[in-house]
């Protein structure tokens, strides 16, 4: 594999376990933004918060922590990629025409199938949105991985820095900027292929068994 196969690997992997970990956090903490009470808007201004900060000034604050390499690139860019998919959860959920919860409600369905079979599934195209938000930051953003030895693509645009070498600095921007694209591409290829040809939702309408 050649030099620049293996940054190019090296980068869509920070990237991917990066999204994968903030799914996993971001997810719950959104759907648990849209069920607070009080108190929720402490924790969304802290989401918020979060998500102004640079992620460089994160790499930063974890470089005596964790030292150098893959794990503080990861933490700064999971830190980078939660909040607009905790966001878009929250909002997608609390957009749920409350006559629809209502009336599925009045249908006889508990609150778990109601949670599973009307809100998520209208949640669902914000939530994505989300997510295609955070593809893109995360891989953009992975570049600066290359300034504490976390290797991937930004190594190209570094060394074309230190070295003079616009072509490889072009080299490394070029092609971040065609995986991020691509990556934006091909989830909304995903999102149109998983919703219903006629644009209806799922069908949560009919009584449970």
């Amino acid at each position: 594999m050649g030099d620049l196969a293996l940054h190019v690997r090296d980068h869509l992997v920070l990237s991917g376990c990066a999204l994968a970990l903030a799914l996993l956090a971001g997810v719950p903490l959104g759907a648990l933004l849209a069920r607070l009470g009080a108190g929720r808007e402490v924790l969304l201004g802290a989401v918020n918060a979060a998500r102004v900060v640079p992620s460089l000034a994160v790499l930063a604050v974890m470089l005596p922590l964790v030292g150098i390499g893959f794990a503080p690139a990861l933490v700064a860019l999971v830190l980078l990629a939660i909040p607009p998919i905790a966001i878009n959860t929250d909002l997608g959920l609390r957009g749920v025409p409350a006559p629809i919860v209502d009336a599925a409600r009045g249908l006889g369905m508990s609150p778990a199938q109601i949670r599973s079979r009307v809100e998520w599934p209208l949640a669902l195209p914000v939530v994505f949105a989300g997510v295609r938000t955070a593809t893109v930051e995360v891989i953009a953003s992975a570049t600066l991985a290359a300034f504490i030895g976390g290797g991937g693509l930004g190594e190209y645009i570094i060394n074309g820095f230190a070295s003079g070498d616009v072509a490889q600095q072009l080299e490394g921007a070029v092609l971040v900027a065609v995986l991020a694209l691509g990556a934006d591409a091909l989830l909304g290829l995903l999102e149109r292929r998983f919703q219903r040809a006629d644009g209806s939702q799922p069908d949560w309408g009919r009584q449970p068994g």
